[in-house]
């Protein structure tokens, strides 16, 4: 597993983090105050988890996926409203389009049954479907970037591809919406006793 080569504090280690986790990187920061607790947060596009200094490495990394499938289950709940949707899309805006993609308005909406978020150029509206509330942070952020692109190049054409290769996750969020896709067209077969 390679390290991540940003600078450290003494006594912290940094490792990438488990595959499926959603964050490009995981900082472990050791404290000899602390006992027994262990806790984690996100900051930016980095997880802090925070444990013993006691701790042996396999310990730590048995913490860090638990924290790591804790923080992803608090966040598959949270849903965000229209006013923090409009927020995350003019920070997104800011950093992969240095502001250049300024929405009017950001919205979720119930009528997209079909799509996942539409964008009007002229009128700067952006719309995502209620389907994606509940899915991992980086699923919406790419929709949201998407849909900002569109407000830089209408279609779907070489030009709008490349502004999208500045969000570092667009190739697994698609892959997780196909997904979503594909399980929707499974048969549901009914569960029988014994099961």
């Amino acid at each position: 597993m390679p390290a991540d080569s940003s600078p450290r504090l003494a006594g912290e280690s940094a490792s990438r983090p488990p595959r499926g986790s959603g964050t490009s990187a995981v900082e472990v920061r050791r404290s000899a105050r602390r006992r027994r607790t262990v806790s984690a947060y996100r900051e930016g596009d980095r997880t802090i988890v925070l444990i013993p200094a006691r701790m042996s490495e396999a310990e730590e990394r048995r913490w860090v996926t638990v924290m790591l499938d804790k923080l992803a289950a608090q966040e598959s709940k949270r849903v965000l409203g229209d006013s923090e949707l409009t927020e995350r899309a003019e920070r997104l805006s800011a950093q992969y389009f240095n502001g250049r993609a300024r929405p009017a308005s950001v919205r979720w909406v119930t009528n997209q049954n079909t799509r996942w978020g539409s964008c009007t150029p002229a009128e700067g509206s952006i719309r995502l479907s209620h389907r994606l509330q509940g899915m991992p942070e980086y699923v919406v952020d790419y929709v949201l970037v998407h849909e900002l692109a569109h407000l830089l190049v209408p279609g779907h054409g070489p030009r709008f591809w490349r502004l999208l290769e500045a969000y570092p996750r667009t190739e697994r969020a698609r892959g997780y919406l196909e997904g979503v896709v594909a399980a929707d067209r499974l048969p549901h077969l009914p569960v029988t006793r014994g099961e």
